[in-house]
């Protein structure tokens, strides 16, 4: 296999250009799911409190053979955990589920607006930063009204805006924002929970190349800048997912993919409104 991409974040930090998911991964097998994915070559895990499934995540870390150094670890604060009092105790209990010292990336999951309490989560964050528990601070499902008001009250930019984002929601509004700011965007959902596979653009392209339309949406993402978190949890198919780094798309295949952005395309909860509490 080719040798992987990496992103260095605005905080001069580098993390693997794709990493593995385990949304909805059942706590049961999360321990076999991520030892398959570090055997395939991921070195980039992905998790959240919210998904009940850190603590195998964290055995499988410790199990899998590989320094903790060559791992880059995520995680994300839950909704219910704003304020200061319950951020700093999830944190500390999602440290603990991990095994871990310091963590290399700590994500607020949702900004909950009509909670209005993710600024002070922020601020708990920052401070963590300080206390060198946590590498790299960032947020998810963060719109750009969102960011520019933590960033108004603690001068401290995220690294990372990990979203909702595949070929049939780009997410082109707001992208400069995030490029002007030098905030790296992650791909969540980045086969458009599966729907994308279907689409018969790509699956022309994937012919032309010999590949998936799996590895070709990959790839798309790869080629875009974006970090991609691909789920899966059959070792095959997550093999199949990193072993995009042989091929290449053409400007042609470049632009047919971005023809196929549907501003209503999006698959799940909307930032602006989402209130749900976890």
């Amino acid at each position: 296999m080719a040798e992987q991409t990496k992103v260095t974040l605005r905080d001069g930090n580098v993390i693997p250009q794709i990493g593995l998911g385990v949304w909805q991964v059942d706590p049961a097998i999360t321990e076999r799911v991520v030892t398959d994915g570090i055997k395939a070559g991921y070195r980039s895990i992905d998790t959240a409190e919210g998904y009940g499934n850190e603590e195998g995540v964290g055995a499988a870390i410790r199990n899998a053979g590989v320094a903790r150094s060559e791992l880059f670890i995520t995680s994300k604060l839950r909704n219910g955990g704003h304020a200061r009092d319950l951020a700093l105790k999830s944190f500390d209990d999602t440290m603990k589920k991990l095994g871990i010292e310091q963590i290399d990336m700590f994500l607020i999951h949702w900004p909950v607006p009509s909670q209005d309490k993710y600024v002070e989560a922020w601020k708990v964050f920052v401070e963590l930063q300080k206390q060198g528990r946590i590498k790299s601070i960032g947020v998810s499902n963060f719109n750009p009204d969102h960011i520019e008001r933590i960033v108004g009250e603690t001068g401290v930019t995220p690294v990372v805006n990990q979203i909702e984002l595949h070929p049939t929601f780009q997410q082109t509004k707001n992208r400069p924002f995030y490029k002007q700011h030098s905030i790296a965007v992650e791909s969540w959902s980045p086969l458009g929970s599966g729907a994308d596979l279907k689409n018969p653009a790509i699956g022309e392209i994937a012919n032309k190349h010999g590949k998936s339309i799996a590895q070709v949406i990959i790839r798309w993402h790869l080629q875009e800048g974006f970090i991609v978190i691909p789920k899966s949890i059959h070792a095959n198919r997550m093999q199949e997912n990193i072993d995009v780094f042989d091929f290449e798309l053409d400007a042609g295949d470049m632009t047919r993919i971005r023809g196929l952005d549907d501003p209503k395309g999006r698959v799940g909860a909307d930032p602006a409104t989402a209130a749900f509490l976890f």
